[in-house]
């Protein structure tokens, strides 16, 4: 009789989790994944990166089903190279909340993410891409972020520490938008109530699977949330510590294949049966 698998849905953010620092996915995390995937469970890339961002990521990984994207404001059908399901960040009530900030911190430099499967990551002057691997258009001026709809906002203070524009935002800002820390250099307004837990929600319910089967991993306070909401929620060694102090367990670093390290483990019993 076959070992029951330990979890259905693998949910795994990219950036410091999954990824090594050069956004590279190394053989053995692959090899890990593949091997769960034919065990019988699912992947779920769960990330802050909008859609038209993770597509040649998840061609790496031979996705073609769901990613929940823009921090759960976006559910991707990869195959499809479409939206199932998205929510945009109401650009009037962006620019009170930038407002309500910079009235607290004053100046901050911000960039957005434009909705859709082809929407851009605008810039204004000033501001500097955490991932500078990643694709962005410069615009002269502030006003010009709002040319198209959002799915959020990107912040950056030229002396704040990422916790303190963050705690800042959240202390000002309030019902108008969520705020979240997902990364180095990266404090976002995404639309009120939209967390990567509600994404993930929506992308298991759509899988025919629960919070009771998911295992979630992460490594910044973007991932609380998910943690929150799955069975099991394991922060990677170079995890910020907000994370780590909800997480169930402590993984080697993104660096150190900490993924892989978890899943062998808890696979090892169903990967058995399958080799023989």
């Amino acid at each position: 009789m076959a070992a029951p698998i330990a979890y259905s849905l693998i949910a795994t953010d990219l950036d410091g989790t999954l990824l090594r620092g050069d956004d590279t996915l190394s053989d053995r995390s692959l090899d890990a994944l593949a091997q769960v995937a034919a065990a019988g469970a699912q992947h779920l890339v769960v990330t802050g990166r909008p859609a038209p961002r993770v597509r040649p990521l998840l061609d790496a990984l031979g996705s073609r089903g769901l990613a929940v994207c823009g921090q759960g404001a976006q559910l991707y059908d990869v195959g499809a190279d479409r939206l199932l399901w998205s929510v945009t960040l109401d650009r009037e009530l962006a620019e009170t909340a930038l407002g309500k900030i910079e009235a607290e911190v004053g100046q901050v430099y911000a960039a957005v993410d434009q909705d859709g499967v082809d929407g851009l990551t605008l810039i204004e002057p000033g501001y500097l891409m955490p991932h500078p691997t990643l694709p962005a258009v410069r615009v002269q001026h502030r006003d010009d972020l709002w040319c198209e709809p959002i799915s959020k906002v990107l912040l950056r203070h030229p002396t704040l520490s990422d916790d303190e524009l963050a705690a800042t935002a959240r202390a000002v800002v309030e019902s108008l938008a969520t705020v979240t820390m997902s990364g180095p250099g990266t404090v976002e307004l995404q639309p009120c109530g939209i967390t990567k837990a509600t994404g993930l929600a929506l992308a298991a319910d759509h899988l025919g699977l629960g919070a009771h089967e998911t295992i979630a991993f992460g490594d910044m306070p973007n991932d609380i949330p998910m943690f929150d909401w799955a069975a099991r929620g394991v922060a990677m060694a170079n995890a910020h510590p907000e994370l780590k102090a909800v997480a169930d367990e402590i993984t080697l670093s993104n660096e150190d294949d900490g993924i892989a390290v978890v899943l062998e483990r808890l696979f090892a019993g169903s990967l058995a049966d399958l080799a023989q």
